[in-house]
């Protein structure tokens, strides 16, 4: 297989193909060096083709609440009272940028993910 830019479904299956035939090859060799230029065109269709979005901030935190074992008491120290969680989570207030740092310095939730816009529910007046 020529090495050349992936433009096509066809020409990134070609690719894969490829990339299982030398997927043990060993590096600096090569085949290794093959390898390696195939996975860097195909990350590159990947991201143009399939990119994923990321998650909205709310939905994030509550992810990183649950795969943690965090309760909405332990998200005080990042976001505020008690009162100002739940209106953060129920998606009646914004994050404010003191909790995004909060919440990126202190849990790891990527300041990305976290500076999103998302709706804020509206109370009926």
């Amino acid at each position: 297989m020529e090495i050349k830019p992936i433009r096509t479904k066809k020409d990134y299956e070609t690719a894969l193909k490829e990339i299982g035939r030398l997927f043990n090859a060993a590096s600096g060799t090569r085949e290794g060096d093959r390898l390696d230029v195939l996975a860097t065109l195909i990350e590159a269709y990947e991201e143009k083709h399939h990119s994923i979005s990321p998650p909205n901030p709310i939905d994030a935190i509550r992810y990183y609440m649950e795969s943690r074992g965090l309760t909405r008491g332990d998200m005080e120290q990042y976001i505020g009272s008690r009162a100002r969680v739940s209106e953060v989570l129920n998606r009646k207030r914004a994050l404010t940028m003191e909790m995004i740092r909060n919440l990126h310095k202190g849990l790891g939730i990527p300041a990305e993910v976290l500076i999103q816009p998302y709706r804020i529910v509206k109370e009926a007046a």
